[in-house]
């Protein structure tokens, strides 16, 4: 049973979340996912990831809580910590990563949402919030350290606690989307492809976008002279590469530039 489907193209890899009737994930889905932000990782024609969920209800429910409660607390603690260690190959991986939101993407779905780097949504397709706190626990799969981050302390725990499940204009409005467009199914997955495209070679450089997320990801933990030092070092390696040199020499040139990636 394929529970996390692949796909290429033009230098997009769409992972799509496959687990009929809710994407909902079980440690099986998570070792699949892992594998697969593997591969893109490894993969040099892979410039951006879109993740996604199958069909147009759900992104993902979140964690299978039937499976779940049928299980021993030491396999909820691995369960979570394999969740937690997924998610953060997701988000450590240098290359864009962008979450195509449409249908309800509540709980885990949320948190795995979160660790990706762009959110665009399909307007009124579903609704979104972290409702753990009904089942007497908390997010617990990056949810309670991702959020606050995103939307701050205040808010991050009213949402919590509140467990409160609203739409996409109201979570842009909180910046937990970056954008909610109004399309059909369709033209939402093309909208997506094509906005995913921007950002791969020539289009774009990709190996420069990917630095930038991993200086603002790693950079946000770290003092300012230690993220200014990891700045540095990842700008000296792309003045090493054939993308900057093909940059400036476009810009002196007067000319659209033609990234390689490299």
């Amino acid at each position: 049973m394929i529970r996390v489907r692949i796909d290429k193209a033009d230098g997009v890899m769409t992972i799509t979340l496959c687990e009929p009737p809710a994407n909902t994930y079980s440690y099986e889905m998570m070792r699949e996912l892992d594998a697969a932000v593997l591969e893109a990782r490894m993969d040099p024609d892979v410039h951006v990831v879109v993740l996604t969920g199958d069909g147009d209800r759900f992104f993902c429910a979140g964690a299978d809580i039937k499976t779940l409660t049928s299980v021993t607390t030491d396999y909820k603690y691995m369960f979570c910590l394999h969740a937690n260690e997924t998610l953060l190959r997701l988000e450590n991986t240098p290359k864009l990563i962008i979450a195509a939101i449409a249908g309800h993407c509540v709980g885990g779905g949320l948190e795995v949402a979160m660790a990706c780097d762009l959110r665009i949504a399909r307007k009124g397709s579903g609704k979104c919030g972290l409702p753990e706190v009904k089942l007497g626990v908390l997010p617990g799969t990056g949810g309670t350290q991702r959020l606050v981050r995103i939307v701050g302390r205040s808010s991050a725990i009213k949402l919590m606690a509140e467990a409160e499940l609203f739409d996409f204009d109201r979570a842009l409005a909180l910046g937990l989307v970056d954008e909610v467009v109004d399309l059909d199914p369709a033209a939402f997955r093309q909208h997506i492809q094509t906005y995913a495209q921007r950002f791969t070679a020539p289009n774009a450089a990709p190996k420069a976008i990917g630095f930038i997320k991993r200086a603002v990801v790693s950079g946000a933990d770290m003092g300012l002279e230690q993220g200014l030092a990891l700045e540095r070092e990842l700008q000296q390696r792309l003045f090493c590469g054939e993308d900057a040199k093909e940059g400036m020499a476009a810009n002196l040139e007067k000319r659209p530039a033609k990234f390689k990636g490299l």
